[in-house]
């Protein structure tokens, strides 16, 4: 099993890496944009222009999106796209923006699939409009079922089940693992996967991620109920950063660490605060989703073969190497 997922991991290695390098090598000369100076460095496309609609499930503040969109625009001014992105965390309303998208006549959708089913009839839609349609990000393990043509993102139960495993390395006895939305495929996911690598018991507790007063509340009574809990696991950083406040008002010796990072999440695993974070490389995700979408219409490439995802985590960050990524961080890329 571990041999299939390393092997897994390799092959997406060298399909990001493929996928990279035949972005740059269509590419010519060109001004930078303001969108991206990353992208803009390897050239910009000089083929016709092409629109893209990203949908995700965002909610409203959540900083681990900014990434996402970050990554898209990189990609978008290297490859002459009009990105057009938008969001909603309800299932429904994000289906009527992938059907807007639809209606718009697109070239390319890129979504997310947290609440797979949600999703089934709009991907049908765009597929029989002609519209090629990529997942990312949620939906690891429904993106072929939905009739996607590639997905860019993380397994989240193997990202949950390493994270035990370090757990186990670290001496941790009682983790909780904290879903900030219920019935998020991927949230709940991580925590499944935690279970299965942790040798310690492992208690799950659902809070309203957009409501970090309530958040941080809800964690608190939980420390203070129970005070064998050794660690706190969160599902993103800013409600890991609110659970560092839960531990110090519940009095707690509890340890936080993490899935998904922002600026301030990297600074706190570089003082101690936070132990460690699962890095699923979200800049990396919106960037390639936008990028395959050009390669696909203007090379009929598809990484994966159509049947594989591609990985883009989980990378662990420490204290010993979140020196090396705060640099990125400060960009607001990482």
């Amino acid at each position: 099993m571990h041999r299939h997922h390393r092997a897994a991991a390799l092959t997406a290695t060298v399909l990001v890496g493929a996928l990279f390098a035949t972005g740059c090598s269509s590419s010519s000369g060109g001004k930078k944009s303001e969108e991206g100076d990353a992208a803009a460095s390897a050239g910009k496309a000089t083929t016709p222009r092409m629109t893209v609609a990203m949908i995700t499930h965002a909610s409203p503040g959540d900083t681990f999106w900014d990434l996402i969109r970050k990554g898209a625009e990189a990609a978008a001014a290297k490859d002459n796209i009009k990105l057009v992105y938008s969001s909603d965390p309800s299932a429904g309303a994000q289906a009527n923006l992938v059907q807007n998208a639809i209606d718009q006549k697109v070239d390319g959708i890129a979504l997310t699939a947290a609440k797979p089913d949600a999703m089934k009839d709009v991907v049908a839609k765009a597929k029989a409009a002609g519209i090629p349609v990529v997942g990312f990000n949620s939906g690891v393990s429904d993106w072929k079922r939905l009739g996607m043509l590639e997905y860019f993102g993380q397994d989240e139960n193997i990202a949950g089940q390493a994270f035990g495993e370090r757990l186990n390395q670290l001496g941790a006895k009682h983790a909780l693992c904290v879903v900030q939305e219920q019935g998020q495929v991927a949230l709940e996911a991580r925590c499944a996967g935690l279970k299965k690598g942790f040798s310690g018991d492992t208690d799950i507790l659902y809070v309203n991620g957009t409501d970090m007063p309530s958040v941080k509340s809800t964690i608190t009574a939980k420390l203070k109920q129970d005070s064998s809990i050794d660690e706190v696991v969160t599902l993103g950083a800013p409600i890991a950063l609110t659970a560092v406040q839960s531990v110090s008002d519940a009095s707690s010796k509890a340890k936080i660490a993490t899935f998904d990072l922002n600026k301030e999440l990297v600074k706190a695993v570089q003082s101690g605060t936070v132990q460690f974070a699962v890095d699923q490389q979200p800049y990396l995700q919106g960037y390639l989703a936008v990028d395959s979408l050009w390669l696909y219409k203007n090379n009929g490439n598809f990484s994966g073969g159509g049947t594989a995802p591609v990985l883009t985590g989980p990378a662990f960050i420490t204290k010993d190497n979140a020196d090396d990524v705060a640099k990125f961080a400060a960009k607001g890329t990482r």
